[in-house]
């Protein structure tokens, strides 16, 4: 699949995008060890999401479809039951980090694997503290990369007093819930500014999180609580269609999106580049809230964005590299030496999309910077399976006339199946 996408009349309209995937993920994983029958409602159906359904069905956990929703009979805190085949993760980071949070120290053997791609990205990250905990995991290169095998404990942990060297909603998620099955209170702290979805889903399922200035404390419950709860519109996916109104200069209404604090980044630096943004909470479940995000264009300015800020808005960086080049000065991002570890090298990729569309970035260890507004060509772009690339690439048509190449366009389905048909819908062009 090698469509061509342009946007003569530019990018703009009313959209909802679609479920979040980071909720989706949790949403999933916490009905899967709770004490009852859950409902989800409205969760991603699609790549990373399905890994993590099919794990924790091979894990003994009943999940049937019903309508817009999934009804998923939980186990219990430590009711898994040994898998009888490998679980795998395909490309899905967070599948295998969260899901190495629920397996730790349980009576069971496991070994979780992935795709060529995951199993090149670093996981001694968890593996050490989950260690600490009493866990007995062995990998590749001493636990350094999956696949995983978790050996049968007690079903319960040590707590943990840890301090996070590197800002990482995942890792950070993956302890929480491995915390659940402690044998007492549990301290993260460190750098714990990230994505603070598991924090707000725990405290509203009634457990004990505290979070402050030295950390954050969980106390860790006998058992979690059956729920029901609707997943929002994931706003990592609706920042693509964001930035291409922006390019072309129209307005765009975004409906029933997640507008959580910790995920607003990518707003606020659209906001500093001169973008007029309004939200509006409508609706909170399970602890998120959600609502409408209105844009309209500006006379946008490049933004310089520091390490303190990344951690908030990772996964829109490649995103931003797009829309700098049709911004008037310098955009810099320092302190996303995270992004070389993720579905791709995505600085190494960054470079090469801009290079292909005739641009020109400077790529530092940690970032990059570039100067706009950019006179731009049609190219074609690779973006090697990496599905925010491919979405990067097909953003930047909103500003370039013949429109922009993207090969093995596929690979969005991981996150964004229906991509090229809301580009469509919203004015653009897919051919």
């Amino acid at each position: 699949m090698n469509p061509t996408f342009r946007a003569a009349r530019g990018i703009g309209g009313e959209y909802t995008p679609p479920p979040d995937k980071s909720i989706t993920h949790r949403a999933l994983m916490l009905a899967a060890i709770g004490s009852g029958t859950s409902t989800v409602v409205d969760p991603l159906a699609t790549g990373d999401c399905v890994s993590t359904r099919r794990c924790i069905e091979a894990l003994g956990c009943s999940v049937e479809d019903a309508d817009c929703a999934v009804r998923l009979k939980g186990a219990g805190l430590r009711g898994f039951t040994e898998p009888k085949r490998l679980l795998d993760a395909e490309n899905s980071g967070t599948t295998t980090r969260l899901l190495s949070g629920l397996l730790a120290g349980l009576p069971l053997f496991a070994v979780l694997t992935g795709d060529q791609s995951l199993l090149g990205r670093p996981m001694a990250r968890i593996v050490q503290p989950l260690r600490q905990m009493g866990a007995r995991i062995e990998g590749r290169d001493e636990g350094r990369y999956a696949p995983l095998c978790f050996l049968p404990g007690s079903g319960e942990l040590a707590p943990l007093s840890y301090r996070l060297p590197v800002p990482s909603a995942q890792v950070k998620s993956c302890l929480l819930l491995a915390a659940l099955r402690a044998g007492g209170d549990s301290c993260i702290s460190g750098k714990t500014h990230s994505r603070d979805h598991t924090e707000r889903m725990l405290v509203a399922l009634g457990v004990k999180v505290e979070s402050g200035p030295d950390g954050i404390l969980l106390h860790p419950p006998r058992e979690l609580p059956a729920f029901e709860a609707e997943v929002p519109g994931d706003p990592s996916s609706a920042s693509f269609f964001i930035a291409a109104s922006l390019i072309s200069g129209r307005k765009l209404v975004v409906r029933r999106c997640s507008i959580n604090p910790s995920r607003n980044g990518f707003l606020n630096v659209v906001r500093r580049m001169g973008a007029r943004v309004e939200t509006r909470q409508e609706t909170i479940s399970l602890g998120e809230p959600a609502g409408s995000i209105e844009v309209k264009e500006g006379s946008l300015t490049g933004a310089r964005i520091g390490a303190e800020e990344v951690p908030e808005l990772i996964d829109e960086i490649p995103l931003l590299a797009v829309l700098g080049l049709f911004c008037r000065g310098v955009t810099e991002v320092r302190g996303a030496e995270e992004l070389r570890f993720k579905e791709s090298d995505r600085l190494t990729m960054i470079s090469r999309l801009v290079e292909g569309l005739g641009g020109r970035v400077e790529i530092f260890d940690d970032g990059f910077a570039l100067e706009g507004p950019q006179k731009l060509r049609a190219g074609v772009i690779d973006p090697s399976g990496d599905h925010r690339i491919a979405m990067a690439a097909a953003v930047a048509a909103a500003g370039i006339a013949e429109g922009v190449r993207v090969q093995g366009f596929e690979c969005a389905a991981v996150s964004y199946p229906d991509f090229a048909r809301d580009f469509a819908a919203l004015g653009g062009e897919v051919v």
